[in-house]
């Protein structure tokens, strides 16, 4: 059997099965997420909370293949399993009725539009036994009433300043706030209230307790 499966035409296959194995481990053992827990800068990106049109024949091949039921890790490892079983299974058929096997260029297209299909079917199942992913992401107008704090400069009106606000997942966003009031000055270090959003920008007022001065002073 291993003879068979170290083949140079099914070599592609059992190389599928071997990454889905090693995803698996890497998955099991809490190093399927590598990327970076990062705070988001809303200074460069403002337009997060945009409308997009989702819909449409791509929108649906991706709901098709399963994508949002199950986290990407584990519809990967799902796709090699059914690519490389599949892959295996044909070749070995294939053998059995002509007495040889498929170029792995004719093989490896088969063996992937067959496996595309079962990973969403098997999506669905599998979705209501592992947990899906969590997503932290927020829209932008909902920092709208938290407190911030003034990172750099004097915020006035018509300059702003950069401040930082943590949502309610507890990540940081640096934004531009300018006082809600006319006249009113923000100071470096000051905790303001986000009261609206005007495009790229925050309107803020002051905590109030900037210049109170604290006991032990």
């Amino acid at each position: 059997m291993f003879d068979f499966w170290l083949l140079d035409e099914n070599l592609i296959f059992t190389g599928a099965l071997l990454l889905m194995i090693a995803l698996g481990v890497l998955q099991a053992i809490g190093l399927g997420d590598l990327s970076p827990d990062l705070d988001v800068d809303l200074d460069i990106d403002m337009d997060m909370d945009a409308d997009f049109d989702a819909s449409g024949p791509a929108d649906g091949l991706l709901a098709m293949l399963g994508l949002g039921r199950l986290p990407l890790m584990m519809l990967l490892v799902l796709f090699l399993a059914l690519f490389g079983m599949i892959g295996l299974a044909g070749q070995q058929f294939i053998e059995n009725l002509t007495g040889a096997l498929l170029s792995p260029w004719l093989a490896a297209p088969i063996a992937a539009v067959t496996a595309l299909p079962l990973t969403g079917l098997l999506s669905r199942p599998l979705s209501r036994i592992i947990p899906q992913d969590e997503t932290t992401a927020v829209n932008v107008g909902s920092l709208i009433g938290r407190f911030a704090v003034i990172q750099t400069g004097r915020a006035q009106t018509g300059s702003p300043a950069r401040a930082k606000v943590t949502d309610v997942h507890g990540h940081h966003h640096y934004i531009m706030v300018e006082p809600d009031n006319a006249g009113q000055i923000l100071n470096e270090g000051e905790e303001v209230l986000l009261t609206a959003r005007e495009g790229r920008k925050f309107r803020a007022i002051s905590r109030g307790n900037a210049n109170v001065p604290q006991l032990g002073d």
